[in-house]
């Protein structure tokens, strides 16, 4: 967590040397500022349960120092220099940054690895910070209104304990739902202070088009909740990026400001992403969970979405299949715990004892408004693990499906759970005849790596990578 205040008087500084970051003897902080908000005191307690949503914080002092840097740049560019803002890095591999009143600016890692310089990171920051000094959904005259709607909306979507906030949030809460004039506003209000900061305010065109292709490579692939990405909550549209250019022009023409990107990809060079180790791993078609021991495949068309909640993964002619698990007595049998009513619509007459790898098993079959369900349990110890196979009712491919992913489990041997490290993000540099090719090449454990080496380093069609030049991959390695 960075808690980060410039005050006008530190004009000064030198934010080339990190060694300028020293605490201040009377710092200004975020619970003297916003002690008297009321709704920065509502923001303030919904901390815990962002970070809850949100995976927890990320802890890198590396690249918290990148972050802090630019936060801190920004600030003294602003009108208001004595803004203090509380700035957490989110171990979620969504791509997302938003406010909540007082100045609690949330990133996480998942934007992170997006962005290919401190420039593009600092406008979509600025566009943040902006929510904040324009007052956004604080405006002075609906105070009352919007905290009794803040409260609904806590009290509506986040409810009592941690799990359900979890669960929730991911389908409901959009935590910079903001309306459209205000978004556009606060990317020109951003664009402008990441330009009086020395920033290059291009950037934020060349950001918004990452996202936008971003966006596309997942929905080819699937992965990921987008209930917890930034675009799920902001515009994004070609006209958007054509405003973010009208703003930026005002500057000059593109090459103006610095991009500051060896401090960025120093920054990130390391960082977790995707999957944390605690929610198990997707390898492809794979899933693995080095901790509960455990893996299982689905077919090659399909696309597993691994979440804190459940499993899932989504195949062709709408078929989908969740795997989870519960803790059982070893005393109730299988059969027994998959009529015990936690099935709807279950025939009991399917249900039957099987084996499945040498594991004790069980299978049942149920149907529910036009589908179909095909449902295994498999015991390991005291786990049981659940895996539903759901398609249309007319589908054919229900039981192969159901059979080949239920075939699948397996317990994990102690070599491959040893073996099993997360994917990080790599800063390689590119040598004399590299291409991108040959660079996506040295990724490991992901799929589609070409598209996915080009959206990382924000590179075009035809877009060649220089020699000398330093690119992100990624790698388990």
């Amino acid at each position: 967590m960075l808690v980060v205040a410039v005050l006008a008087g530190c004009q000064g500084v030198d934010f080339g040397d990190d060694s300028a970051f020293k605490p201040s003897q009377a710092p200004v902080t975020i619970d003297t500022v916003t002690r008297n908000d009321r709704l920065a005191g509502l923001a303030r307690e919904q901390h815990p349960r962002i970070l809850a949503t949100y995976g927890g914080e990320y802890s890198d002092q590396k690249l918290e120092r990148a972050v802090a840097k630019i936060v801190g740049q920004l600030i003294l560019a602003s009108d208001n220099p004595n803004q203090t803002y509380q700035v957490t890095i989110l171990n979620s591999p969504s791509v997302n940054a938003f406010a909540l009143p007082g100045g609690y600016l949330y990133v996480t890692r998942g934007l992170l690895a997006l962005a290919n310089d401190s420039a593009e990171l600092a406008t979509v920051i600025a566009h943040e910070m902006a929510h904040v000094t324009a007052n956004h959904g604080v405006q002075r005259q609906q105070r009352e209104a919007e905290e009794n709607l803040a409260a609904e909306v806590v009290n509506d979507v986040l409810g009592a304990n941690t799990a359900a906030q979890v669960a929730l949030v991911r389908g409901k809460l959009r935590l910079a739902q903001f309306s459209r004039n205000q978004e556009l506003e606060a990317d020109a209000i951003g664009i402008r202070a990441a330009g009086r900061a020395g920033y290059d305010p291009f950037a934020a065109t060349r950001f918004l088009q990452s996202m936008a292709d971003y966006t596309n490579f997942r929905s080819v692939s699937g992965a990921g909740d987008a209930s917890l990405d930034f675009l799920a909550s902001h515009p994004n549209a070609p006209q958007r990026i054509e405003l973010a250019a009208r703003h930026a022009r005002q500057f000059g023409a593109p090459g103006v400001g610095a991009r500051d990107r060896d401090a960025l990809l120093t920054g990130i060079d390391g960082m977790l992403y995707g999957d944390t180790p605690e929610e198990g791993y997707v390898r492809g078609t794979t899933f693995l969970h080095p901790g509960l021991g455990v893996a299982f495949s689905v077919p090659q068309d399909f696309v597993i979405d691994n979440s804190a909640a459940a499993v899932t993964a989504a195949g062709p002619g709408e078929i989908a299949v969740r795997f989870d698990g519960v803790t059982l007595p070893s005393r109730t049998t299988l059969p027994d715990y998959l009529r015990s009513g936690w099935v709807t619509g279950l025939d009991p007459a399917s249900v039957r004892a099987v084996e499945i790898n040498g594991r004790e098993a069980a299978r049942g079959a149920a149907r529910v408004d036009g589908w179909a369900f095909d449902i295994t349990v498999i015991r390991a110890g005291s786990q049981v693990y659940r895996l539903l196979t759901a398609a249309p009712q007319a589908s054919t491919a229900l039981l192969p499906t159901a059979e080949a992913v239920s075939r699948s489990f397996r317990l994990l041997s102690d070599a491959e759970k040893r073996d099993l490290q997360p994917l990080r993000v790599r800063v390689i540099t590119a040598g004399p005849g590299d291409t991108v090719g040959t660079l996506s090449a040295r990724m490991s454990g992901v799929d589609r790596k070409l598209e996915l080496f080009r959206v990382l380093n924000g590179l075009g069609p035809g877009a060649a990578v220089p020699a000398g030049a330093r690119v992100k991959i990624i790698t388990d390695r």
